[in-house]
């Protein structure tokens, strides 16, 4: 076989197992140290953002028992045929809720015994009412709304089991501030690496794909956190009416679900990135991307079953970006100029070349 020539690109680029490992070490502790300087920014913004993370949980919540209160209000009947009504219209009702921010419970009780005590508390009772009160009377329960701003509902409020919990909530929140300010730099030293193992004429590859992968997790975790959390906690909250189960949240655990889906939905965002430069290096072609595509979208429901939590909603919310963006991924590297096998046979030559030396 004949030896490669001396402006062969391969031999300039090549590195040793343990290069590798070293560059992997370097790019880690770089990487680590980053994230560390803004975990450190994050405590500064910990408190806030905690806020803001409760702030879907909290509308779901509101939505869900307003909406349970309507449905009881709506099928409430009289105890008996001409007994007292509702004291407010539906259309006040929809009013209070949407326009001013109030929640309300619908509740029975005497009007009549409410007036003696509003009127005058120290009123004498007759033998008639002593009678009366060996026995509770029922029908003439009349109905009564007890409102209250919706911020102030106990049922929306979102709690904590021990006392250091919120010291957990606050170390977590620190965190994913981190995690999200610096990511532009891990990605960069984890291009930074992988740069440091091919071609010079393929390292434009990494600086091409760096700023655009930075966008795409970015906008995987801005469409999670602002699109898919409303449908996902509609849907669990709903599961949990048909169920009868009244949800009662913690902020942990919100918490941990927050952390996962937009750091899921950030990394499968990767995809098309993640093909094109495989295509590049040679490892797969358009052709094969094209022939598998069925397998292909076997494996990203598979890997977004893993990557989100154990619900349906959140599963196809990733799962079918994911197929856009893998077949956006195969028009990609058609559009960047993709020849398949033929334009890598060279470096693959150069390859076995170097190996049987």
């Amino acid at each position: 076989m004949p030896r490669p020539s001396d402006d062969d690109l391969f031999t300039s680029s090549t590195m040793t197992f343990g290069e590798h490992l070293e560059e992997l070490r370097t790019c880690l502790i770089r990487a680590a140290a980053g994230l560390a300087i803004t975990v450190l920014l994050g405590f500064f913004v910990a408190r806030p953002v905690v806020h803001l993370i409760e702030q879907p949980l909290r509308k779901a919540l509101g939505d869900y028992y307003t909406a349970r209160a309507i449905e009881q209000f709506d099928a409430w009947q009289p105890r008996r045929a001409g007994g007292a009504t509702l004291p407010y219209s539906r259309r006040e009702v929809i009013d209070a809720v949407e326009q001013h921010g109030l929640s309300f419970e619908l509740r029975e009780l005497h009007a009549d015994r409410l007036a003696r005590v509003l009127g005058s508390g120290t009123a004498t009772a007759s033998a008639s009412d002593e009678d009366a009160k060996t026995r509770f009377d029922t029908e003439s329960l009349v109905p009564v709304l007890l409102w209250q701003p919706l911020s102030r509902d106990s049922r929306v409020s979102i709690t904590t089991l021990s006392a250091q919990e919120a010291f957990g909530i606050y170390v977590k929140a620190a965190l994913m501030v981190g995690v999200v300010l610096a990511s532009p730099w891990i990605f960069y030293q984890l291009w930074t690496f992988v740069a440091a193992g091919l071609y010079p004429h393929e390292k434009k590859w990494v600086w091409t794909f760096l700023p655009v992968s930075i966008g795409l997790f970015l906008a995987g975790v801005l469409l999670a956190f602002f699109f898919v959390f409303d449908f996902v906690l509609d849907y669990l909250l709903q599961f949990n009416s048909w169920l009868g189960l009244d949800p009662d949240p913690r902020i942990s655990e919100w918490l941990g679900f927050v952390l996962i889906l937009p750091i899921g939905f950030g990394l499968g965002f990767q995809l098309p990135l993640v093909m094109l430069f495989l295509e590049r290096i040679g490892v797969f072609d358009v052709a094969t991307y094209t022939s598998q595509w069925r397998i292909a979208v076997l494996v990203i429901v598979i890997v977004s079953a893993v990557l989100t939590p154990a619900d349906p909603y959140s599963m196809l919310f990733l799962a079918v970006p994911l197929c856009l963006l893998y077949f956006g991924g195969v028009g990609l590297c058609r559009w960047c100029g993709g020849g398949g096998e033929a334009e890598h046979r060279p470096r693959l030559a150069a390859q076995a070349t170097k190996a049987s030396q």
